[in-house]
């Protein structure tokens, strides 16, 4: 697929890729999206664990459709990233704890 030289949706910038702040912007939302979605997800795993996951699924379905329609603005690119990114690691720490003799703080 090939978009246009001012972008996919004609945000007309040009100029170059910001990867420090732009990586250091990933890391963070990473970070405090991992921390949330844990959190959040583990409350509700203590209620049921079939609640964590359906209200984790839904969440992530009903958020999708905009951040696909974001990843390519200039600035929400990075933060779309990050939370992606966070999501994926929180829920891979949701499966680590459930296994038997894995504990949790």
């Amino acid at each position: 697929m090939s978009h246009p030289p001012d972008g996919p949706y004609g945000y007309g910038y040009s100029e170059p890729t910001p990867w420090g702040t732009g990586i250091a912007t990933v890391v963070l939302v990473a970070a405090l999206t991992t921390a949330g979605v844990y959190a959040f997800g583990a409350a509700l795993a203590q209620v049921h664990p079939a609640l964590s996951v359906v209200v984790n699924l839904i969440a992530v379905g009903g958020a999708a459709p905009t951040a696909w329609r974001w990843r390519f603005a200039p600035v929400t690119r990075w933060v779309i990233a990050g939370l992606g990114i966070g999501v994926v690691l929180a829920w891979l720490a949701l499966l680590l704890a459930l296994l038997p003799g894995v504990d949790t703080v």
